[in-house]
């Protein structure tokens, strides 16, 4: 009975931490952040459901048009592509419908010095994954960029939420001493 309720137990930490650890891969995912670059381009790519459409590939179901911002570091040369995508009533739950006003504003800003852009996403180059652009506005000397509070808020949530999800599996599944008869 205690080699059960010992497996039992690791399988119950073992699902917590993979629940915890998928919790804040959605907040990483999911929130709002925010760097600070030199927007350098854009443009405008058709891209069909499944990845870019080119002269060879015209498929007629799901098309769509989607913007793409370039920028680089301020004190560096690595460059960062955005995409600028309306998620409309979608998940995440940002409504934006407004990618083509995005883009106006990144693309006045070439060339003007620091901006902010306000991301959410992953930029995964293998999968052919990349940001999506929510704002873009120019910084002026002296600004920083905002700080994602409420990702902070929900990160400490969620590591209190596994502490006391661990102190309780801890407790039920405390051993107790044997005793003998």
């Amino acid at each position: 009975m205690q080699k059960f309720k010992k497996y039992l137990r690791n399988f119950i930490f073992g699902f917590l931490i993979a629940l915890h650890v998928l919790a804040f891969a959605a907040i990483n995912y999911a929130f709002p952040h925010y760097d600070e670059a030199i927007i350098t381009g854009g443009e405008v790519r058709r891209m069909d459901k499944d990845d870019f459409s080119d002269n060879r590939n015209q498929s007629d179901d799901l098309t769509r048009n989607t913007y793409f911002i370039y920028t680089r570091e301020i004190n560096g040369t690595k460059v960062m592509p955005y995409r600028n995508e309306d998620t409309g009533w979608g998940l995440p739950l940002y409504f934006k419908f407004d990618s083509a006003d995005v883009q106006a504003a990144a693309q006045s800003l070439v060339g003007e010095g620091r901006a902010q852009i306000k991301y959410y996403g992953w930029r995964i180059a293998m999968f052919d994954m990349f940001r999506n652009a929510v704002s873009v506005k120019k910084l002026k000397d002296g600004e920083t960029r905002a700080n994602p509070i409420f990702s902070y808020i929900f990160y400490a949530l969620t590591a209190a939420s596994f502490v006391v999800c661990a102190t309780f599996v801890r407790r039920k599944f405390k051993d107790e001493p044997s005793s003998n008869l």
